[in-house]
């Protein structure tokens, strides 16, 4: 039978006990993996074995996606009505609202990231978009096309079927409610797969959707490793779309294994190396807050992490000198998520400690000189001082290659027109930011900017109602707003013949 594992907290931020199921949620039923096996849970602040989980293959991915379909042609997709679909989701927002403080901790537990952060961030996050998307539940409709008056033509947006899901470990659940949001409200099944790194709130969250009352099989929550359960979803015959968030790398893999079985539609939001633009003229003290989000929010483990900040030469020395500033302060406030002062986390893992840190040497190997940090911080844990480079080329690989962690190199630049062939000049293209009082400049470079999302003196401000996604090797698709559901609706023209003769 499946296990469950109880945490004991005592923090300053959260008191209590919470006890997750490790198994596999599967047609509404908690169960084992047909092979068996688990995997260890780390707690990246101290490198410590929270729990094993188990871990599922590709034989649960088969009985996932049988479970799904099942529920799909039977008791979802076409035959819950946008109403019903919309209410299942209104329900599991009140349960996530009612479970916030403990899918807070979970996540501060299982990630790394503050207490705070998840409470001001993620999980807010996660409800606005279930209940986002639980609005348009009852919304998805097509249009009446005129022919002629002997002919009659409508479209219908329906649903895929069975859609695989592959969550990253960043942000376990605010991307899976990324992903739950527009697929259930548009009518599909589920097979969704968390990083076997990070998958304790979205176990606690399999509970919650069991509690909603959501048909068995509509959500199936599988543990396990990308090289078999994520590999099995993206090659699996009788998937009909794959949704992933990660790397590049994997998202090609990803797209090469869906195209060789049934060339299932694929959405990708892969890696970024996004810039980070101020001129001469943007408000000194917000530039300086939103720059330090921008690269060092999630201790830098964001898609749209801004790791290169081009500083117009004019205010190129002051900004470095107060940025340092803000970086010692990060630095002297680096602990424990649960302790309220704390406002910089671990890295992720060992693995993820040890690319950071093989970064730093590399820049410095490069010529680039560290500013400030450049060091691992503490003796337990995963935690990287955050580091500022100067000095680097854009050729630089640490200028070139999405790092993921809170390393940036600041550069001078001297024109508009310089900047933007030198931040347009990168395989990614997921985000970028601009900090200046000149309207028509902010505008201007905005759309010269190749990337998916431009925000002017904000950074990282994602909205649920506003679409998120990449160009060049940033990905596929989009998420979020009223364009995600075109990613998980199929259109189907109906031509009715009302009066036309042979």
């Amino acid at each position: 039978m499946p296990k469950t594992y109880t945490h004991h907290f005592d923090t300053p931020t959260f008191k209590g006990s919470i006890t997750v199921n490790t198994g596999l949620y599967i047609n509404g039923k908690w169960v084992d993996p047909v092979e068996g096996g688990t995997v260890d849970v780390i707690d990246p602040a101290n490198g410590k074995v929270i729990t094993p989980v188990s871990i599922g293959t590709g034989k649960d991915i088969d009985i996932a996606v049988s479970a799904a379909r099942q529920a799909f042609k039977t008791t979802w997709g076409l035959h819950a009505s946008g109403a019903e679909r919309g209410r299942l989701m209104n329900k599991l927002a009140d349960l996530l609202e009612k479970h916030r403080a403990e899918l807070c901790a979970l996540e501060a537990l299982n990630v790394g990231k503050t207490y705070a952060a998840a409470d001001a961030f993620d999980l807010p996050g996660v409800i606005r978009t279930i209940r986002y998307y639980a609005g348009w539940a009852d919304k998805i409709h097509g249009k009446t096309i005129e022919t002629t008056e002997n002919k009659m033509a409508y479209t219908r947006h329906e649903p895929y079927g069975v859609v695989g899901c592959i969550i990253p470990w960043n942000f376990p659940l605010l991307m899976a409610s990324w992903k739950l949001g527009p697929s259930l409200s548009t009518g599909n099944a589920i097979v969704l797969k968390p990083s076997e790194m990070t998958p304790l709130t979205m176990l606690k969250v399999a509970e919650l959707i069991h509690e909603a009352g959501f048909p068995p099989g509509v959500v199936n929550i599988i543990n396990g490793l990308g090289g078999t359960a994520g590999a099995a979803i993206a090659s699996h015959p009788k998937i009909d779309k794959v949704a992933f968030t990660g790397s590049t790398l994997t998202g090609r893999k990803i797209l090469k294994a869906s195209s060789e079985t049934n060339l299932k539609v694929v959405t990708l939001e892969l890696g970024g190396k996004s810039p980070t633009i101020i001129f001469d003229d943007a408000d000194l003290d917000q530039t300086l807050k939103w720059a330090s989000v921008g690269i060092f929010a999630n201790m830098g483990q964001s898609c749209v992490a801004a790791s290169r900040i081009f500083v117009q030469e004019g205010i190129y020395d002051k900004f470095l000198s107060h940025f340092t500033q803000l970086v010692q302060h990060l630095t002297a406030n680096t602990g424990s998520p649960f302790d309220p002062k704390t406002q910089h986390g671990p890295q992720i893992s060992q693995t993820q400690f040890d690319r950071v840190m093989g970064f730093i040497h590399s820049g410095k190997k490069e010529g680039a000189k560290i500013a400030i940090g450049g060091e691992r911080h503490g003796n337990e844990g995963y935690f990287i001082q955050p580091t500022v480079f100067t000095g680097a080329n854009p050729k630089m690989s640490i200028m070139q290659d999405e790092i993921f962690g809170p390393v940036c190199s600041v550069v001078k630049f001297k024109t508009e027109e310089e900047v933007l062939e030198v931040a347009n000049d990168v395989a990614y293209g997921l985000g970028a930011n601009v900090f200046t009082e000149n309207t028509s400049r902010a505008i201007r470079v905005a759309h010269a900017l190749e990337a998916g999302s431009i925000w002017v003196n904000c950074a990282q401000a994602t909205e649920m109602n506003v679409p998120f996604g990449g160009y060049k090797q940033s990905g596929t698709g989009r998420e979020l707003g009223q364009y995600a559901l075109d990613t998980y609706t199929q259109v189907k023209a109906v031509h009715i013949n009302i009066g036309q003769k042979l």
